[in-house]
């Protein structure tokens, strides 16, 4: 035992180099194991989790080949390495667009650096609300479907294309002659930004949401859809039971009353009025700089 003793006796610890561990590294780390749990969490909620497991046997493949010294696989699998992560990025394209466009709707971060206060003040008011409510107080009853799209952050001008271009003030008559039955304007969605109607009969992507209820239609799936892309607020009538519904974050709202679609609206605003107010006054400490 002794010479064990002796052995550990003149082994200093502290002659090895230690690793220092400070706050940044500790922030790196941290911000690290957060992205890679997100892709994780993200993959799995979408239908690139089984083209995810797939790329996973094929590494496996690869570690068994570099292990029995395959060397015809692995120079075959080195030569298509290039050519592979571009068509991963073809192949995964749709469920990348959807995480950036996710990226770009968090923008709690980005809206105090954001001095363009004039522009947003052109965003939906009170009496454009007013309007949308008015006109799905009088569709509703008999039954009249409409699809409505409220811009607000997030711009719409992809889905403004699919449609006509209207341009017009938003009056509850006009909401209601556009989705009258049997005229021309009628099928299709429309758009609300800058308290104008943009434009008629858009085209909406329709959600891939397997906890939509089978009762309902392409109007509601595509209200739904057009909300998950986008931070807009999307209010539904039903042709079928005049119910209103309203979507926002992929969360659709059923059979809502008329108060319960003003305030929902409404809350909106308010709660951009408070972030025009913030906006304002940063800008101005600037401007006194």
């Amino acid at each position: 035992m002794d010479p064990i003793k002796s052995l550990f006796s003149n082994v200093n610890m502290f002659d090895y180099g230690m690793p220092s561990i400070g706050i940044i590294d500790l922030l790196d780390i941290f911000i690290v194991a957060y992205l890679i749990y997100k892709i994780i969490f993200w993959i799995k909620e979408t239908r690139a989790w089984t083209l995810f497991k797939g790329i996973v046997v094929i590494l496996i493949f690869a570690l068994v080949s570099k292990v029995l010294h395959l060397n015809t696989i692995l120079w075959i699998m080195s030569k298509t390495i290039s050519v592979g992560i571009i068509a991963l990025i073809v192949v995964f394209q749709p469920e990348l667009r959807k995480a950036l466009e996710q990226i770009g709707k968090g923008r709690h971060l980005f809206n105090f650096f954001d001095f363009d206060g004039e522009k947003d003040e052109q965003k939906i008011t009170e009496r454009t609300i007013e309007e949308i409510v008015k006109a799905c107080e009088k569709m509703s009853p008999v039954r009249t479907g409409a699809l409505m799209l409220v811009e607000k952050d997030v711009p719409l001008g992809d889905l403004e294309r699919t449609g006509i271009p209207i341009d017009a003030v938003v009056s509850s008559q006009l909401l209601i002659n556009i989705f009258e039955k049997n005229t021309p304007l009628h099928d299709g969605a429309v758009i609300i930004k800058n308290n104008r109607v943009a434009a008629a009969t858009c085209f909406l992507p329709l959600t891939d949401s397997t906890e939509v209820s089978m009762e309902l239609g392409t109007r509601h799936r595509a209200g739904i859809g057009a909300s998950e892309v986008s931070d807009a607020s999307v209010v539904i009538v039903s042709e079928e039971t005049g119910a209103i519904s309203l979507a926002r974050g992929g969360v659709l709202y059923r059979n809502i009353t008329v108060d319960t679609l003003r305030t929902m609206l409404l809350h909106g605003v308010k709660e951009k009025k408070r972030t025009i107010k913030r906006f304002k006054i940063w800008k101005g400490w600037r401007d006194n700089e």
